[in-house]
């Protein structure tokens, strides 16, 4: 029978063999993780950010270092605790032990008091089996690794800080919306896209990724599939893989229980934990509706003759057309901007029409236009424009350059 133990900065730690599987994590809002009556299970508890608990087993049994292995909430061959504390900028200690089990504390007997303590590696001056960590403004998190005193390792404790919600954020800077996270979609097949921007004096690391719909905040389950670095949130009405693209700082999620045909009855809400390596950690969230945050991609122009221009959906559109039907914008200049990174924004227009059309559509141009410019949005939802497609209406070996890249 298992029991419900509420939990703050309770955690257990997994005894014995660890087996070299896949990471797997279990994650509650309230922090009500069960656990076998009268002992800890098989499962190591972490409390996150106070009311984020994470369960990590099957823990892969590689020599990882703890850098490596404190980003991915994994462990070498000995037992590891990931520890996150709030701090409000005054100086506070938070206490760390070495060997928790009075049973195997009261078997060492005085032995403990040659336990010997490192941060980072480096040799601390506190010993015994209790460690107190300095905590002052956001210093103080590290990796922590208790030793006896022929050396060998007996305990490891990654600290991680976070920082009252209320002070200035510092691993991320805002968007020119606002916001930390900018998401969007290509269509409503149930596939979106997060970014963000590091701050310039502290590239980060995502530590953890929470994505559901509102409603299943309290059923809902996460776990990280160490191999393929997927992160899997699962609930009773929802079902979210998410990876991690660090090359572009970006996330990428698909909700497979999505269906596109349905009016979206919850908003999405996306949680990203993110670290540093002063052993900072932080949050972002962002709640949307796939309807809010759609962008199709791109469309392709062709020039069909002097007075006529094609273009048709993007590939990546969701269809069919007749049910997910696109407004398109029609930009015509007068004249071609030779210095302008983008002749569509830079350039002003003679003339804008706006076109809706099911399928493939075509467009007689003005006879002094030089070039067009053509972008497509949602045309029953007030979402996001299309970046513009740009064709130039004359012959010079540049424009014809420039056309064949766009298409």
């Amino acid at each position: 029978m298992e029991n419900e133990v509420p939990l703050d900065f309770f955690y257990s730690r997994q005894r014995g063999e660890i087996s070299p599987r896949d990471v797997g994590i279990k994650l509650s809002h309230n922090c009500n993780i069960p656990i076998k009556s009268g002992g800890c299970g098989q499962d190591e508890v972490v409390c996150f950010h106070r009311r984020l608990c994470i369960s990590t087993r099957q823990l892969p049994n590689s020599k990882e270092s703890l850098d490596s292995a404190a980003q991915h909430m994994s462990v070498s061959m000995f037992p590891l605790l990931v520890l996150v504390v709030e701090v409000d900028g005054t100086l506070g200690q938070q206490p760390l032990s070495c060997i928790e089990l009075p049973e195997e504390l009261m078997r060492i007997g005085n032995q403990s008091q040659g336990i010997f303590w490192k941060k980072n590696g480096k040799e601390e001056a506190q010993r015994g089996n209790s460690y107190l960590v300095r905590l002052e403004e956001s210093l103080g998190g590290g990796n922590y690794t208790c030793h006896s005193k022929d050396g060998s390792l007996l305990n490891h404790t990654v600290v991680l800080i976070s920082e009252d919600e209320t002070k200035r954020r510092k691993i991320l800077v805002k968007n020119d919306k606002e916001d930390y996270l900018k998401c969007s979609a290509q269509n409503y097949n149930g596939e979106f896209h997060c970014s963000w921007a590091w701050h310039p004096s502290r590239v980060g690391k995502v530590a953890f990724i929470k994505a559901r719909r509102v409603s299943d905040n309290k059923s809902i389950q996460c776990s990280l599939d160490s191999g393929s670095q997927l992160w899997m949130c699962s609930s009773d009405h929802s079902n979210f893989s998410c990876t991690v693209d660090d090359s572009v700082r970006r996330i990428s999620c698909l909700d497979k229980q999505h269906c596109p045909y349905a009016e979206e009855s919850q908003p999405i809400h996306i949680t990203v934990y993110v670290k540093t390596k002063q052993f900072l950690v932080e949050n972002y969230s962002k709640h949307f509706y796939l309807s809010e945050i759609v962008k199709p991609d791109k469309v392709r122009i062709v020039k069909i003759n002097s007075s006529v221009i094609e273009w048709s959906y993007p590939r990546s559109w969701s269809s069919p057309y007749s049910y997910f039907p696109l407004t398109f914008q029609i930009a015509q200049l007068r004249g071609e901007c030779r210095r302008c990174n983008n002749p569509c924004t830079d350039s002003k227009a003679a003339t804008t029409t706006m076109v809706q059309s099911p399928n493939i559509c075509q467009f007689q141009v003005w006879h002094k236009a030089k070039a067009v410019c053509v972008r497509a949005k949602d045309a029953i939802c007030d979402s996001q424009w299309s970046e513009w497609s740009h064709l130039s209406l004359r012959g010079s070996k540049k424009n014809r350059r420039h056309n064949k890249e766009e298409a």
